[in-house]
Formats: structure tokens, C-alpha cells, sequence
């Protein structure tokens, strides 16, 4: 349920896996052209899709007697879609989050708006996590992920199910560090473009990756995950693909600020969806809540809301006073 980059692009692993699937368009004339061309032209030019995956801008025919329903619709927007979904959704499917984002307002994570939406109980929510930037997937590059469900057999199902010659998956139960991880990178990514755009170096953003790792395992300790989830995939290496990949939209939107372009210019300048730039708030009331310091999370919200000039930022983040480093602390 989208035809983003990702949500096309996990749609064409599952095909590849043998899992055939069908792809639910917002727009009828990007279904059209999916089935006519085989193709996302808006997404991925360019990249050939398989036979085997199919479009409609219909949601009910997309969600017909489907086993699994994989959400991939930018954060923000989970829960007016899914509401509308709820009454197509087949009983006893597989609900699963491809998002990557923390809810405003609430501070709800992903699975928790698809439990509270859905009705649906926690062995029938999965989430996909990892360093899985779409367009080196779309190209069939090797990757690998991880499926997380507090169900073991669910987490089986999936993984099964989008096993792909060059795409592995790994299972985890730990929902919450999987999507926290998910989550707080792409405001570390954010953080680490703005030091790319000023001109900064790999120290800078070595020790941005570094930090903003401590930050997020702080958090996940806080909320219940497993702090061996940020050493893996769904920790660790989606915040080093993302801050350092030019195919990262948050690091891209990050640098674009740092180069001194306005918010509301670089806004105007994508097209796509860089999560990290509505999660910040998000994340940084989550740990408010929970009474953990998130200093780097604390800059960017601040870049992000107009209360401070992105060359302060990088002055305040380099002024904090010296401690003793130790893991999460």
C-alpha cells in the first residue's frame, strides 16, 4: 500500500522471492503505467519491474484476499490511510511497516498506530528495518534487513516471503529497538548532511554517527528494546547507509541546509518524503517524556522549527562540555 521508491521496491523483492504482489497507487495514472511499462516512472526510471507485479489505484482490489499488507505510506499519513483501509483489510493477514518515523502528537511508533488502528494484536505486526536504500535494491545490489515481530513464527512467515536471491533478511522480536532504529537515524542523517553542506569533514561526521547511535540506544533502553538491536542492522547500519549515502533523502535535505539553502526552499526542491524532517519533534518529545538527553535530536529539531540558525547548531553540538565516554551514556 504505496508506490513510493521503498513500497515499490519491496513489492518487486516479494516477486522476486515468489511472492507475487500488487501495488496500490494513490495516482491511477502511475498504476497505469507500472502495468502498461513495467515501470515506476515517478520513483525509479528506468528500472525494470517484474511481470509478476501488478498496480491498481483501487485499494479494495489491492487488498483482496491478501496474506500479506505491506504498509509503505509516508509516516505522517499512517493513520488517516489506514482508517480508510480498515474495513477492506483481510482477517487474519499480516500487517507490515515499512515506515520508518515516530507519530506527531502522540509519539506513537508505527506498529503501535497500526495495533491501535487495525485492532489487530502484535503477532500479526511485522516491520522491515535496515540500511535498505531503495534505489540499490530496485538494481537488485545485495542487501539484507531485518523482519521484526514479537511473534517468532509471524517473523518466520515474512522472512520466508521476501527472501530474495540478493536481499536477506534477518528476524528479530525487538519491535520497539527495530523502529526506534529506524526512527532516529534519519534525524542523526539530517544532523550529519547539515556538517556535509557546511564543509565539514569524515571526523565530524564519524563522531555525528557515533553520538547519534549512543543517543538512540539511550531512548530505545528507556522504552524496553533489547540494546543489542542498535549493534545490528536495524541499528548500526541504517544510520551508516543513511548518513552516508548521496541516495539518502535525509542526508540530502541535510545537506541542502547546511549549503544555506532555506527550509522552505528545500521543502519546495523534493519530492519525496525525508522523514526525519517531522519525526525530529517526535522523537525529541519521546524522550523528553522518558527523561533522556538527546542532545543531537535536541539541535535539529530546533534547526527544523526555525529556533536556531544552522551555523549555530554546529557550534552548540561542538561547545557541549566534555565527559567520559562510555557505550549509551
Amino acid at each position: 500500500m504505496g508506490a513510493g521508491s521503498w513500497g515499490t521496491t519491496f513489492a518487486q523483492v516479494l516477486c522476486d522471492a515468489g511472492t507475487p504482489a500488487t501495488v496500490w497507487c494513490r495516482r491511477p495514472e502511475l498504476a497505469a503505467a507500472i502495468n502498461g511499462r513495467h515501470e515506476n516512472p515517478d520513483y525509479l526510471p528506468g528500472i525494470p519491474l517484474p511481470p509478476a507485479l501488478t498496480a491498481t489505484a483501487d485499494p479494495a482490489a489491492a487488498l483482496a484476499d491478501a496474506d500479506l499488507v505491506v504498509l509503505a505510506v509516508p509516516a505522517q499519513t499512517l493513520r488517516d490511510n489506514l482508517t480508510g483501509w480498515t474495513c477492506l483489510l483481510p482477517p487474519g493477514a499480516l500487517l507490515v511497516s515499512l515506515m520508518k518515523g515516530i507519530e506527531l502528537g502522540t509519539c506513537d511508533r508505527m506498529s503501535q498506530v497500526i495495533a491501535q488502528v487495525a485492532g489487530t494484536t502484535p503477532d500479526r505486526i511485522a516491520v522491515v528495518s535496515g540500511p535498505n536504500l531503495a534505489h540499490e535494491i530496485a538494481t537488485r545490489q545485495f542487501a539484507a534487513t531485518v523482519v521484526a515481530c514479537t511473534d517468532e513464527g509471524t517473523a518466520g512467515q515474512l522472512q520466508k516471503a521476501c527472501h530474495a536471491g540478493y536481499f536477506r533478511p534477518y528476524t528479530n522480536p525487538d519491535v520497539i529497538g527495530c523502529e526506534l532504529g529506524g526512527a532516529v537515524k534519519n534525524v542523526i542523517a539530517l544532523a550529519v548532511g547539515i556538517a556535509v553542506g557546511m564543509g565539514l569533514g569524515d571526523n565530524t561526521r564519524a563522531t555525528l554517527i557515533t553520538r547519534g547511535l549512543a543517543e538512540t540506544t539511550r531512548l530505545g533502553a528507556a522504552l524496553g528494546a533489547d540494546e543489542h538491536t542498535f549493534a545490528g542492522l536495524a541499528g548500526l547500519g541504517d544510520l551508516v547507509a543513511t548518513c552516508s549515502s548521496g541516495l539518502s533523502r535525509n542526508r540530502t535535505f541535510g545537506e541542502r541546509l547546511g549549503q544555506g539553502m532555506r527550509l522552505d526552499e528545500v521543502l519546495a526542491s523534493t519530492t519525496q518524503t525525508a522523514e526525519g524532517v517531522k519525526s525530529s519533534q517526535s522523537v525529541l518529545e519521546l524522550a523528553r517524556r522518558h527523561g533522556v538527553e538527546m542532545p543531537i535530536t535536541e539541535v535539529i529539531a530546533a534547526v527544523l522549527q526555525g529556533a536556531l540558525e544552522v551555523g549555530q547548531a554546529a557550534v552548540l553540538l561542538a561547545s557541549r562540555s566534555a565527559k567520559p565516554e562510555r557505550y549509551g551514556v
